[in-house]
């Protein structure tokens, strides 16, 4: 397993906005400049974290992105749920895939007591640890 480019790059721009003073509009090409980081790809990952609440999007001159909230506000799984969605470990562990085995299957057990234990680690640290 491994994280996404788009995971990556999210987070890399996410940790940069959350070094920046509280409230500075910060445009795109600055945090692709500084993070080494594709704009054009930049760009929709950050559309994705505004819509879900994480980013605030701000149009005209001078325009940018700015946090939500502060930066020991927003957990690591907010950040890479609203990136790549709910965080499962595997298919039968979602809650929409329909598998016979599920209840004696030993795999699917432990899958899930990773996936809880890699949660809840997820929940513990925010953007703040991050940038520590």
């Amino acid at each position: 397993m491994e994280l996404t480019k788009a995971c990556s790059y999210g987070i890399f721009g996410m940790m940069y906005l959350a070094k920046q003073p509280q409230g500075k509009i910060v445009s795109l090409s600055e945090i692709s400049r500084a993070e080494h980081l594709p704009e054009k790809f930049l760009a929709k990952i950050f559309q994705n974290l505004a819509r879900s609440g994480l980013l605030r999007s701000h149009r005209g001159a001078g325009g940018g992105f700015t946090l939500t909230r502060p930066a020991n506000r927003i957990t690591v799984k907010e950040l890479l749920e609203s990136i790549e969605g709910p965080i499962c470990f595997a298919k039968c562990l979602s809650e929409l895939e329909d598998c016979d085995k599920k209840d004696i299957c030993k795999l699917q057990k432990f899958l899930k007591k990773v996936q809880d234990h890699a949660t809840k680690i997820m929940t513990q640290n925010t953007l703040a640890d991050l940038i520590k």
